[in-house]
């Protein structure tokens, strides 16, 4: 009797321990990456809301309120400071590699993404940026080639990968080789994967439901390399949440075993390598409201969903604080537009008039920038955009500043200078750093993320958390 009854007992214990685990395993795994979002870029964002509400100290961004939070190193495996397919496949596969690389090791063999073991363990997979879908990033879940600028090469093996829905603002080179030889477009080889591609959300709407794989991307017509800024942004642009929204309605159909999605808040890094701050700030509370539509699904699913918000690197040094012991990070309320459409203006402004007036370029930015009517300029400030107006329009001497995304009128990234002296944020320079990363996490499996880690440490981590193998 006492036998059965131990038996009984054992049975019991297994069946609780079993279920313990299954109940603590991840079914829905939420991963955002906000590339270039150092700490400072999160802590930044933060004070420039409470500085809104005319206030000293941080407004809590909500990814930010989650109970485990803590840091990451970022350095590759050939240099301290990371690119960002380095520190993408880190973050995809758990192993360092070269600058340079997607989805493989210094010897260039695939590494099998946490994506993959996703797809692989039966769950659905979602690949989606707010830049094009075959970027640095995305590109390091679903595909593995030397080189990050092999565009053409990166779209072939997205169908390869079998993942069920992709998404961001389009593909850079969807007919042209690495070693700019033409090809076949990758759209009808994409399609006779089995994909339905949908270009806008009315379109994707009208679709979805009969779609068995997804490519949203944006509307005909626009540039393919990226979703606008979020400063920037007009009625009908697809944006980050509505992307974010649009995967958990895909990947939560039919039959539903659980999902592993992926979303990259990429242009934190273009204004970031523009050194441009309240587009930086503006685009880490984008990154924030599609983490807030994950969190509504997550309160549905508590027990059920691991959601992480992390960073692949570091971008452009940035400081808060500039020398002095004090902020004007209010003062970014003023602009309004990124640094690359204020660019386009003042070319805008060249074209339109033979020699536009000194008093014409003033008002356009006053009208942009908030100078001269909102934010008092010094003597020094006002110096530096009227020398610059001298050369580029008066002796038509026109040296665009160029940045790894942009192109920018010399007057237009004089302004920015002047914007981030008046805020007092400062910048290294326009590139990568080595700095920490934050890491954010909440639901099943959050308790894994404490303690600094490596970046190489998440993908591993979340795999665990959701019983990946």
């Amino acid at each position: 009797m006492k036998q059965v009854i131990r038996r009984h007992v054992t049975v019991l214990l297994v069946i609780f321990l079993v279920s313990t685990v299954w109940a603590q395993q991840a079914k829905y795994v939420f991963y955002f990456i906000g590339d270039g979002m150092g700490v400072n870029q999160v802590n930044g964002t933060e004070m420039y809301l409470a500085e809104q509400e005319g206030r000293i100290g941080v407004k809590p961004l909500l990814f930010t309120t989650f109970p485990a939070g803590t840091v990451a190193t970022t350095f590759s495996a050939t240099n301290s400071v990371t690119d960002s397919s380095a520190a993408g496949t880190a973050l995809a596969t758990g192993a360092k590699t070269y600058n340079g690389a997607i989805g493989m090791d210094d010897d260039k063999n695939a590494l099998q993404t946490v994506a993959e073991k996703a797809k692989k363990a039966g769950r659905k997979v979602g690949v989606t940026t707010s830049v094009s879908v075959d970027h640095a990033t995305p590109a390091a879940f679903y595909a593995h080639q030397p080189n990050r600028s092999m565009y053409y090469e990166i779209a072939l093996d997205l169908p390869k990968a079998g993942f069920d829905f992709y998404a961001g603002g389009g593909f850079l080179k969807p007919a042209t080789t690495a070693d700019k030889k033409d090809a076949p477009s990758i759209f009808p080889i994409i399609e006779e994967a089995g994909y339905t591609i949908a270009r806008g959300l009315d379109e994707y709407k009208a679709k979805a439901a009969d779609a068995g794989k997804m490519v949203l991307i944006q509307k005909e017509g626009a540039v393919p390399s990226c979703l606008p800024y979020a400063i920037d942004r007009k009625e009908g642009d697809l944006t980050l949440p509505e992307i974010t929204e649009s995967a958990i309605s895909f990947l939560t159909k039919g039959n539903n075993k659980g999902f592993f999605l992926m979303v990259e808040g990429g242009k934190i890094d273009w204004a970031c390598h523009g050194n441009d701050p309240a587009t930086v700030f503006e685009e880490v509370i984008d990154l924030d409201n599609a983490v807030k539509v994950a969190y509504e699904f997550y309160k549905k699913h508590p027990k059920e969903t691991l959601i992480v918000v992390t960073a692949d690197h570091e971008t452009g040094g940035m400081s808060l604080g500039t020398g002095r012991y004090e902020l004007r990070l209010k003062a970014l309320t003023n602009q309004e537009q990124s640094q690359d459409l204020l660019s386009k203006a003042i070319t805008d402004l060249r074209k339109d008039s033979d020699k536009a007036s000194w008093e014409e370029v003033k008002a356009l930015l006053a009208d942009k920038m908030g100078f001269w009517e909102e934010l008092p300029l010094t003597w020094e400030q006002e110096k530096m955009l009227r020398d610059e107006y001298e050369t580029s329009f008066v002796k038509n001497k026109v040296v665009f500043e160029e940045s790894l995304y942009a192109k920018t009128e010399p007057l237009a990234a004089a302004a920015r200078k002047v914007m981030s002296q008046i805020a007092m944020v400062g910048w290294t320079g326009s590139g990568h750093t080595a700095g920490y990363v934050p890491v954010f996490a909440i639901g099943a499996g959050s308790d894994l993320f404490v303690g600094k880690m490596d970046n190489t440490e998440i993908p591993k981590r979340i795999a665990k958390a959701a019983g990946y193998k």
